[in-house]
């Protein structure tokens, strides 16, 4: 008896001894792998350094600048000390303190009038932009039509995916999926740990999923287009569209057909999942010149000067909420947290109310590239924001302020082209 209970003794403390060896292995994996980094990229304290550096801590496909840069002109002044919102004056310093600013950019006709950046950031940082990742997932679609690589958006994108046949995106016209009126059900809730959009990085690096499983697994929650519901599955639906369409991956197709005839100056990156596809709501790293010109591209209707980048038609498609589909302008275009409440959207666009013909690309934590046509202003801003969902409201009312005051009704200058390029 007491020989069998020493063989259960030492049985045990082997078992014990592995457990704490692959408790040991779990925890360097989360914390030095890809786990690990998704853990800590938003805790307090770190963001700042996380958002600049995802692009090393995650995997990614690198998307090479060319030689030809657009450059800017400069015409450095002040900030507008003061901005009107809801009825009050406030101060623009304390929202870009409160916000946790980490670069702000403004140009008006491709002239640098403004760039700061803090929290360790400079003009080399490679932002993490999150779901202003969109926005440029959305241009691709634009130039794969265009190049008939995509016969029509209201083409089912199960056309091109089959994979997502039996999903909740069978059947679904990309139309609606660009206007994020699929009907599949998807949480995109911030405030709740358990909801999809805050577990999706857990699946795609801590369990090892696919972004072809993780849609594959959605349901239907409603009809398609018949209700603007904001999800960024559908941002990731339309990834796997634009590899499948065009044989090649998201980044080599950015890379060809926007960062080098753009004139972007700086090399860029984008997440992928652990299986090499790109996470096209997200993870898109770029400094801010670079956002600017994405921006600038959209003011002037898809040109680079005289070559056309992005369809013109496809840019005021993209950026009207009145393009056809039930499900724009319905006012409902967010979780309960807030995010992108009141405004509209359009082709992985937003517009905010107001009808001052702008609009913009945004992600969580405070991530824009506002485009005000009218002012000739594009603006870039990066952020760190802990309060982010229903703050954007206030932010667009401080760029409109900024528009006004520097753009075509304001004082802007005609500055000196050709003086910002290669980062100089």
């Amino acid at each position: 008896m007491a020989r069998f209970l020493r063989r259960i003794a030492i049985a045990a403390a082997v078992l014990m001894g592995l457990l704490a060896v692959v408790a040991a292995v779990g925890f360097l994996f989360l914390r030095l792998g890809p786990a690990g980094g998704v853990l800590n990229m938003f805790a307090d304290g770190r963001r700042a350094e996380s958002f600049r550096t995802l692009h090393e801590a995650l995997p990614s496909h690198p998307i090479a600048a060319g030689l030809d840069t657009w450059a800017f002109g400069r015409d450095e002044r002040p900030l507008p000390e003061r901005f009107a919102f809801e009825g009050e004056e406030r101060s623009l310093e304390d929202l870009l303190h409160a916000s946790e600013t980490t670069g702000l950019l403004v140009t008006h006709d491709g002239v640098i009038l403004h760039e700061a950046y803090f929290r360790g950031y400079d003009e080399h940082s490679l932002a993490t932009s999150f779901s202003v990742a969109k926005s440029f997932t959305s241009a691709l679609v634009g130039i794969a039509l265009d190049r008939g690589q995509i016969r029509s958006i209201d083409d089912a994108i199960t056309e091109y995916v089959p994979e997502l046949i039996g999903s909740g995106y069978e059947g679904v016209a990309i139309r609606d999926v660009l206007t994020m009126s699929s009907g599949v059900a998807f949480d995109e809730d911030y405030t709740r740990a358990g909801s999809d959009v805050m577990q999706l990085p857990l699946r795609l690096f801590v369990l090892r999923t696919s972004v072809v499983d993780v849609l594959r697994r959605l349901p239907r929650a409603r009809d398609p287009g018949t209700a603007h519901h904001y999800a960024s599955s559908d941002a990731l639906a339309l990834g796997l569209l634009l590899t499948r369409a065009t044989g090649r991956s998201v980044a080599e197709l950015l890379e060809e057909a926007v960062w080098r005839p753009a004139g972007m100056e700086a090399d860029a990156a984008w997440g992928t999942d652990l299986h090499g596809q790109e996470l096209t709501y997200a993870f898109l790293g770029a400094t801010l010149r670079d956002y600017a010109r994405f921006g600038r591209l959209y003011l002037n209707e898809g040109r680079r000067d005289d070559l056309q980048v992005v369809p013109a038609a496809w840019v005021a498609d993209s950026v009207r909420p009145g393009v056809p589909s039930p499900a724009l302008g319905s006012g409902v275009s967010g979780p309960e947290a807030g995010f992108g409440a009141g405004f509209g959207y359009g082709y992985q666009w937003w517009v905010p109310d107001g009808n001052e013909g702008d609009f913009l690309a945004m992600g969580i934590w405070g991530q824009f590239v506002y485009v005000h046509p009218g002012q000739r202003i594009v603006i870039v801003k990066t952020s760190t924001d802990p309060v982010f969902a229903g703050r954007e409201r206030e932010t667009v009312a401080a760029f409109r302020a900024i528009a006004r005051a520097w753009g075509e009704d304001g004082t802007a200058a005609a500055g000196t082209e050709g003086g910002v390029r290669d980062g100089g």
